[in-house]
């Protein structure tokens, strides 16, 4: 397992589409975690994909909120791909898809309470009734589907922080996509300094069933996008085709030009 920094993050990091990645196993993630709640010290994760790499690029205020995260794990296979031609490989795709699940048996086996955030309305609940389904000793101290632009107004954001405090949980899934869940972990972070925060886009959505996700070999061969991009291709067609598409060649044809550079160098 990588060191560990003053600040709690992990030391020797893989640069990689502009952002910063522990370069760590789902189950590493799962013990640092399980470390950290044990000595009562709280973090936050991120788990970058083509899409938030994308926004993180354009803008240095969200690729900082992303750089600043206990732990950044490579949710793209298209950052792994990209980190092993760039000669710093990743050990594996961590997904919030499948974090939410390896954490919450964690804390149902160590007795922490879990919060859901996030989804179209019931979509928490039937994520909860699934997951305690699966792990019965399974404590959810809250769910919530928020109105979507509840963060767009002081009082409704405050409504939904003071829930979550006042819940007291130890591990927090904020599905709300990027950067929306990230900044309003970023506020929940200051006030729940002990507990742990996953920002996990679609993971509550997958966890209750209202989503289907693609099969696991689609998923280890990088082809989890075509599935969602056919499952719903109203809402991801612009942001699969057009925006992420285009950003994906570009980070993969950069990368394979520098590792032909130096395949060349090592061959002189």
């Amino acid at each position: 397992m990588s060191a560990v920094g003053s600040a709690g993050r992990a030391v020797g990091r893989v640069a990689v589409a502009g952002v910063m990645v522990d370069p760590l196993t789902e189950s590493q993630v799962v013990e640092r975690v399980a470390a950290a709640l044990e000595a009562g010290r709280g973090g936050r994760i991120v788990t970058p994909n083509v899409d938030i790499c994308r926004s993180a690029a354009r803008d240095p205020a969200l690729r900082e909120l992303v750089n600043t995260a206990d732990l950044v794990v490579a949710d793209g296979m298209p950052l792994v791909w990209a980190a092993r031609l760039l000669g710093t490989p990743l050990p594996e795709r961590v997904t919030g898809a499948d974090l939410i699940w390896s954490l919450s048996k964690l804390a149902a086996r160590r007795g922490w309470p879990i919060y859901l955030l996030g989804g179209p309305p019931g979509v928490a609940v039937a994520a909860a009734r699934e997951l305690t389904g699966c792990y019965p000793r399974l404590q959810v101290c809250g769910v919530e589907s928020p109105p979507y632009s509840f963060d767009q107004t002081g009082p409704g954001r405050e409504r939904v922080l003071r829930r979550v405090v006042a819940a007291r949980p130890g591990l927090v899934f904020v599905g709300l996509g990027f950067p929306r869940q990230d900044l309003l972990v970023a506020r929940l972070r200051e006030r729940l300094p002990g507990a742990w925060f996953v920002g996990c886009g679609s993971a509550i959505a997958f966890a209750s069933g209202a989503v289907p996700r693609a099969p696991g070999w689609m998923r280890r061969s990088g082809l989890e996008w075509s599935f969602r991009l056919l499952s719903e291709p109203g809402r991801l067609a612009r942001r699969y085709l057009v925006d992420d598409l285009p950003f994906a060649l570009r980070l993969l044809g950069g990368c394979l030009v520098e590792w032909l550079r130096g395949a060349r160098r090592r061959r002189l």
